[in-house]
């Protein structure tokens, strides 16, 4: 561009200069030679600047040519960014079509399920009224071979009596081995109706993941919530033989971990997780292993329960209730850190209902890991949208529900799931056990359990 403006300014300095020479002829006759000599000078400044000017214009040229190469290999790479993402796009909508044949199928599939699960419930009762109706006849002609033994005591039994005892001895052991058959399949069927809801709730995240991606990012003042445990609970039917807490199944011969239905007192039908050791069933009521389920979740979804019971999952503050009011508990927790070093400590407590915000009572028995949570102090339950009158925001500070006393501690089961990071600082905000001498342990995975304070320990 310079160049350019020292040509145009030449360019009418010569054409000025030439015109003047032109009109100092009329005044005067100069010599021939001497104005020829006066434009053979001005035709080379302008062949000079001519010149300059098509260098200039040269290296304009090369420069506006690299830079159009450039902005054509950046265009090639967008082109191929875009085909890249294009050919992503597509295997996304196939992968999402795949999965809602998948979500039909196991919707169809659920709706078998339950129908089966009705037909089952309807013959167990009919089997149950069978039963009640035998056994009232067995013992009708108990107490009639009763009095005929005492009346003639002398007299052998008739035959057909012995032969109508023996049949009916048969006919009762049938039964028991039928109703042993139907808990049993009444049972994998709610197994495998927990297994496809939480595959249901995964194809739910997965969309949810989906349009989350594909909207705007905004800013959200509650935390993210998931369904609650509603897949766990029955209808409200009155069956006296649904043992009350997982010590009972494994009395009645039960000696497997797994799920199973109790019904507490005074209380509805609900599956919790038996966790079997040393000789006993305990109650598994919280359970974190690897971070898969968020536990920032709302006062009504810690009230009834949330989660997987073959996963990560919280039972229920009102289930946990229903159980432990029945009698003396025992609350046992285990932990194991990032080095695989498991630890465990047991309490003796006592649990209020929904209006002291459940709170707990706790009275240290044994453990291997020092003591961290406050003992005979009351200790209320809050959420991040639930706080007990007078405490702090602890739920906001250190995300999940938990136990708090009048200050907030560090040592939150519920909080978030933290995996250790090289060469920094715990996350104090996530799965710890700060004991009382100050030393802090970062807990990889958790366990919480009850068991009836009048059986022994696990350890």
């Amino acid at each position: 561009m310079y160049l350019i403006k020292l040509f145009l300014f030449i360019v009418p300095v010569v054409i000025a200069s030439r015109i003047d020479q032109d009109y100092s002829s009329f005044d005067f006759i100069s010599p021939e030679p001497k104005s020829r000599f006066a434009m053979l000078d001005d035709v080379k400044l302008l062949a000079n600047g001519l010149l300059q000017l098509g260098h200039g214009l040269k290296d304009f040229v090369q420069k506006t040519k690299g830079q159009i190469n450039d902005i054509f290999q950046k265009l090639n790479i967008f082109d191929q960014s875009f085909w890249d993402l294009s050919q992503q796009t597509n295997e996304i909508k196939e992968e999402e079509q795949e999965l809602r044949r998948t979500t039909s199928k196991l919707q169809v599939k659920n709706e078998e399920v339950k129908n089966m699960s009705l037909e089952i419930n309807s013959k167990l009762e009919s089997l149950l009224e069978e039963k009640i109706l035998l056994q009232q006849k067995v013992r009708y002609l108990e107490e009639q071979l009763t009095n005929l033994i005492k009346t003639q005591p002398e007299i052998q039994e008739h035959p057909e009596v012995t032969s109508l005892k023996t049949f009916v001895e048969q006919q009762d052991n049938s039964i028991k081995d039928l109703l042993h058959t139907v808990e049993e399949q009444y049972r994998q069927l709610n197994q495998q109706h927990s297994q496809i809801q939480e595959i249901e709730n995964q194809l739910r995240r997965t969309g949810v993941q989906e349009s989350t991606e594909n909207s705007l990012p905004s800013k959200s003042r509650a935390p993210r919530t998931t369904p609650s445990l509603h897949l766990n609970e029955t209808k409200n039917v009155e069956h006296d033989d649904i043992p009350v807490d997982c010590t009972t199944i494994y009395n009645k011969g039960e000696h497997t971990s797994g799920i199973y239905s109790i019904k507490p007192s005074n209380s509805q039908v609900f599956n919790v997780y038996c966790d079997v050791k040393s000789g006993s069933s305990w109650t598994l009521i919280q359970h974190r292993i690897d971070g898969s389920q968020n536990f920032n979740e709302t006062w009504e979804n810690y009230k009834y329960g949330f989660g997987n019971l073959d996963g990560e999952f919280w039972l229920g503050l009102e289930k946990i209730y229903s159980i432990a009011k029945q009698s003396d508990y025992i609350l046992r927790i285990e932990l194991e850190d990032w080095e695989n070093t498991k630890h465990y400590v047991e309490y003796s407590f006592h649990m209020g209902n929904y209006e002291t915000n459940y709170m707990l009572h706790l009275t240290e028995i044994t453990g291997n890991v020092p003591n961290a949570l406050p003992e005979h102090k009351d200790l209320m339950f809050s959420t991040w949208d639930h706080k007990a009158k007078g405490h702090f925001n602890c739920p906001e500070s250190f995300s999940g529900g938990w136990w708090w006393h009048d200050v907030c501690g560090e040592n939150n089961l519920n909080g978030k799931y933290n995996k250790p990071r090289a060469k920094t600082k715990l996350e104090r905000r996530g799965i710890s056990w700060k004991s009382q001498n100050g030393k802090l342990y970062s807990i990889k995975s958790t366990k919480m359990l009850i068991h009836p304070a009048d059986s022994e320990s696990a350890e």
